[in-house]
This record gives structure tokens, C-alpha cells and sequence, in this order.
């Protein structure tokens, strides 16, 4: 039985998109190259940070956040941001009674404007929050015990195999691996896939397939 589910944030119930955009502006390079030039850091299984480093070789991460926010011009995302199919899926599963969190690798506003949008969850968790990041199995354990202690029956939902399902599977979790952010697109790790629990398009997919995973697992009541 799934009891809990938590979900990465970054490519699975936010898109993107516009903060690639936004910083491909920032450090005055054509959209569609930063594009490319993400892919082939993605494909090639580097940090995504390297994609900064091919036109900055000195980008800081730390230091240009600071520097876009003293510009006007801060790291951030809304309720637009949001998949459209994000809040209906977290809404349905908390209709079926699950806990259902969020914990991904994000800065320090992340956490504070994730509460603002005020989504149908039990827990925020974020690794600026808690002080360590994916994929670190200490931030797993984490998700462990914030999910009720028992890892085989919580589900962690994530668009990279590497940084997600891999961890959370060597955890003790089950997984579910979304297929649309440039790494669910690009990395392929077969022998990671294989051992998701489901392979989804769209979190619309999600709460039938957990509802219909749960319905197999109770046993009929003794005659």
C-alpha cells in the first residue's frame, strides 16, 4: 500500500521553463543556445551548473543569485509556473485519504513561496530547509521519516532518474519517474525506469494508477 507521496518540485510540478529563459537573458546568450547547451550537459550526465560554466567559466551560483536579486531581477516562479496539471493532481490524492508532501533540491525563497501558493499538501520540505540535497541519501532518509517512517509504503515522484528514482529506490521507497522536463527527456538509465513502480506523461495519470495499486493490495475481509 502507498500511504504517502511526495514530489520533486523543479520538472514535476514546476515548469521551468521561464527561469532557463530568464537566465539565459541574464548572461546575455541566445535562448535557443543555452537550450542546446543544456541538453548536451544533461546528455553527457554533468551538473546542470556546467551549462552556466560553458559561457561564464566562473559562474557562482551563490553569487549571481545575489546579483540578479540587487539587479530586480530575483530567481523566482508564481502560480503560473505551475504544470496544469499539478494542483488537481495533488488535490486528488489528498482526496484519497494519502499524505502528500513536496522535497526537492531548492533555494532559500523556494520554500517560502512554495507555502504562498498554498497547494493541497502536508509537507514542504526543501534542501535549503533541511540542509542537504538530492541526491544525498541523508536528504532520502529525511523523506523517510517525514513520510511516516516506513519507507516501502511511501511513493517519491520525480522527472530525473538520477537524482530522483535511483536514490529514493536504493531508500526503500517505490518511485514514479515523469517523462517531460530535459532530463526526463534526455537521461536514459534503463536499469533505474525498470524499477519504477510507474512511468508517467502527465500527473494526470497518477492518482487512478495509485488508487487502482492500492485497491490491489487490501485484502478481501475473512469470510
Amino acid at each position: 500500500m502507498i500511504n504517502a507521496i511526495f514530489f520533486d518540485v523543479g520538472g514535476t510540478i514546476l515548469d521551468e521553463s521561464h527561469e532557463f529563459a530568464a537566465w539565459a537573458d541574464w548572461l546575455g546568450v541566445p535562448r535557443h543556445t543555452f537550450s542546446a547547451v543544456f541538453g548536451a550537459v544533461i546528455a553527457r550526465g554533468l551538473d546542470y551548473q556546467e551549462t552556466f560554466r560553458a559561457f561564464r567559466p566562473d559562474f557562482d551560483l551563490a553569487v549571481e543569485l545575489e546579483r540578479r536579486a540587487a539587479a530586480g531581477q530575483p530567481e523566482s516562479f508564481g502560480e503560473e509556473d505551475l504544470y496544469p496539471d499539478a494542483r488537481p493532481c495533488l488535490t486528488s490524492l489528498r482526496e484519497q485519504g494519502l499524505v502528500v508532501g513536496l522535497a526537492g533540491n531548492q533555494p532559500a525563497h523556494a520554500e517560502s513561496t512554495l507555502r504562498a501558493l498554498d497547494l493541497p499538501v502536508d509537507l514542504i520540505g526543501t534542501s535549503h530547509g533541511w540542509g542537504v540535497a538530492k541526491p544525498s541519501p541523508a536528504f532520502f532518509e529525511r523523506v523517510v521519516r517525514e513520510g511516516g517512517g516506513d519507507a516501502s509504503s511511501i511513493l517519491y515522484v520525480g522527472d530525473r532518474p538520477d537524482n530522483d528514482a535511483r536514490p529514493a529506490q536504493e531508500a526503500g521507497m517505490k518511485t514514479c519517474l515523469i517523462r517531460r522536463s530535459p532530463w526526463g527527456h534526455i537521461l536514459d538509465m534503463p536499469a533505474v525506469s525498470e524499477r519504477c513502480l510507474f512511468r508517467i506523461d502527465s500527473l494526470d495519470e497518477l492518482p487512478t494508477l495509485v488508487a487502482k495499486h492500492n485497491a490491489a493490495g487490501v485484502s478481501p475481509p475473512a469470510a
